[in-house]
């Protein structure tokens, strides 16, 4: 469905949702379950050394897991059920995602238009850095800590 840039886009709730496909990339084996083995094989598919892959693997299981398993017992496996993705969003964030994981198409403009200054259509490390800045709610230094290794 078409949506002009300040609407958010709507889905069919049959289908995956926005954020739900972004973190599809991970599930490796496609069973809605992402393990710590799956993150690590998505960052390493996306060119991630060997360090940053295990960290990542490690620290996003562990913050994200309990989160998107809402009333199940907690699970040494660590996994991330990809249709409560949306139940981990977390604060300090750029808003391209709303509370139910659906894409917000002027909030993703908006971070082009206000940051990248070098590329009309990329960030620097430098723009994505002040984008990160730029984002911080104050006092939230769990959702700066998220947001910086995310």
């Amino acid at each position: 469905m078409a949506a002009d840039s300040n609407s958010v886009v709507m889905e069919n709730h049959d289908q995956p949702n926005a954020l739900q496909k972004h973190v599809m990339f991970f599930d490796r084996n496609n069973d809605g379950l992402i393990y710590p083995s799956e993150t690590f094989q998505g960052f390493r598919a996306i060119g991630c050394g060997l360090l940053l892959s295990s960290v990542a693997a490690v620290f996003i299981n562990l913050g994200l897991s309990r989160k998107t398993r809402p009333g199940k017992a907690f699970s040494l496996h660590f996994p991330i059920e990809v249709k409560n993705i949306h139940l981990s969003k977390h604060t300090s964030d750029s808003g391209v995602y709303d509370k139910e994981g659906r894409f917000v198409p002027s909030k993703f403009e908006d971070m082009f238009s206000k940051h990248a200054c070098t590329h009309p259509h990329a960030l620097t490390s430098e723009e994505l850095s002040k984008l990160m800045k730029s984002i911080r709610e104050a006092k939230d230094y769990g959702g700066w800590c998220v947001n910086n290794f995310l």
